[in-house]
């Protein structure tokens, strides 16, 4: 069997039965998530920039924007999907090198709006989405992640079939959709290797092209059914040795929804268990940051390669410098949103202590990539005293992973001073209760009316 094929028969298989109760409640986690990722994202360029675009798919719809406004399903995926990617702190699937949420998710939400779809429903979909692209994501390797971000590529099938779930694809329709998804696929890791505002573009059109695969597919639209593992299919043309031998092997028994990492932190994610083991130490040792003489940085080739800004001058350069996020959180004691703002970005002794951060490569850690995300901190302090701490894994991992009531902080912090502390509770406990809802339609409104 071609991998449509496999993966198509798994998604129609699933949507004949009810979701495992533990499985369901990994999806109203990645939901809550992707909503406390997407506010903070809301204001940041370039999603008010897109908006204005898309100006003629907007206040009018099946859809809805985050902020209430009507949209078009398509222009509500893209809006959406770019703006629970802008601020960097959605989900990812780490074996991966992906995170799903952003595009996925966005894209069910577009489709399960378009056709009235129950807030179960809309789960199941979500569901599928996550299965079927995780393992996508890891079947391309790690040579697919050296040139594409798997975000943009892995998110639009993911997107796909977390709509067709919805639209009520059947097998054929489910291969389709994947097979035209696949032609969509992009996202270039160069597009942020310098100061950009590409890379959420990546996710939001990554939902919309998905949405637009599985609304063609329920047309009737085919597309080759041998597109990932032809002689020129996407396996070959973006990795130097996809392996789909696995591809099905645990589909129905494992589900990878439940083996999230959830972030901790603000930023790129490649640098956390820096700032983790930084703040370990800190901790432990109750370390000033104007007594650190130095401090080495070893970690794994692409926390280099990505977070590469040594000397950043913008809020997009500085989550992507592991430097500037280490530094940042020893001398302030954490690294939430505020760590971008112009008077953090400008603070002397931040970037005094930059100066004295090394960072380097570790054989060991990154042989263990993409499997473990590990980094080893020394601080060496003025006294010559030295401090050593190898952290294994990021908060939030799935060894260290955030509690409901963490997610829910989380949800509340970045959420409030977008809509309001009173109504981030109330969307909080809608979202919690999603698979008791008839539609997810005006989630918002319903929390701000008291009629959630």
């Amino acid at each position: 069997m071609y991998v449509t094929e496999i993966l198509a028969g798994y998604a129609a298989r699933f949507a004949q039965t009810s979701p495992p109760e533990a499985i369901l409640h990994h999806a109203k986690r990645a939901v809550v998530d992707w909503y406390a990722s997407a506010f903070p994202g809301l204001c940041l360029a370039p999603i008010p920039m897109l908006e204005t675009v898309l100006a003629d798919g907007l206040d009018r719809g099946r859809a809805e924007l985050l902020g209430g406004r009507s949209a078009t399903p398509r222009a509500a995926a893209m809006i959406n999907g770019a703006a629970a990617h802008a601020a960097e702190v959605d989900d990812s699937f780490r074996d991966a090198m992906y995170h799903p949420g952003a595009a996925t998710i966005a894209a069910a939400l577009a489709a399960a709006q378009e056709v009235g779809a129950s807030g179960q429903r809309f789960l199941q979909g979500v569901i599928v989405g996550y299965e079927t692209s995780t393992r996508i994501g890891v079947a391309l390797g790690r040579s697919h992640y050296r040139y594409w971000h798997n975000s943009g590529t892995v998110g639009t099938l993911g997107a796909a079939m977390a709509a067709g779930a919805i639209l009520g694809l059947d097998e054929a329709g489910y291969v389709n959709a994947l097979a035209t998804a696949a032609t969509f696929a992009a996202g270039l890791q160069q597009a942020f290797r310098m100061d950009s505002m590409s890379k959420p573009l990546h996710t939001g059109r990554a939902a919309e092209a998905g949405l637009l695969a599985a609304q063609l597919a329920r047309q009737g639209v085919t597309g080759s059914r041998d597109v990932f593992d032809g002689a020129s299919g996407l396996g070959r043309a973006m990795s130097e040795a996809a392996d789909w031998t696995q591809i099905g092997a645990s589909l129905g028994r494992e589900f990878n929804i439940a083996r999230l990492t959830v972030k901790n932190h603000v930023g790129c994610g490649h640098t956390f268990a820096a700032v983790d083991g930084a703040l370990a130490l800190r901790q432990a040792h109750r370390i000033a940051a104007q007594e650190i003489a130095g401090v080495q940085v070893q970690t794994y080739r692409p926390a280099l390669e990505i977070a590469c800004h040594d000397e950043p001058k913008t809020p997009n350069e500085a989550r992507f410098s592991l430097k500037y996020v280490v530094a940042s959180a020893l001398t302030h004691g954490s690294l939430r949103l505020l760590a971008y703002t112009p008077q953090r970005l400008e603070d002397a002794a931040t970037r005094a202590l930059m100066k004295r951060i090394c960072v380097a490569v570790d054989p060991e850690l990154d042989a263990a990539f993409p499997g473990a995300r590990a980094a080893r901190i020394t601080i060496v302090m003025r006294d010559g005293t030295r401090h050593t701490h190898l952290q294994p894994h990021r908060k939030g991992d799935r060894e260290l992973p955030l509690g409901d009531g963490e997610l829910n902080d989380k949800f509340v912090e970045l959420a409030s001073p977008v809509i309001g502390e009173s109504h981030a509770h109330g969307l909080l406990a809608e979202l919690w209760r999603l698979d008791t809802r008839h539609d997810v339609y005006g989630l918002l409104r319903r929390a701000r009316d008291g009629t959630a």
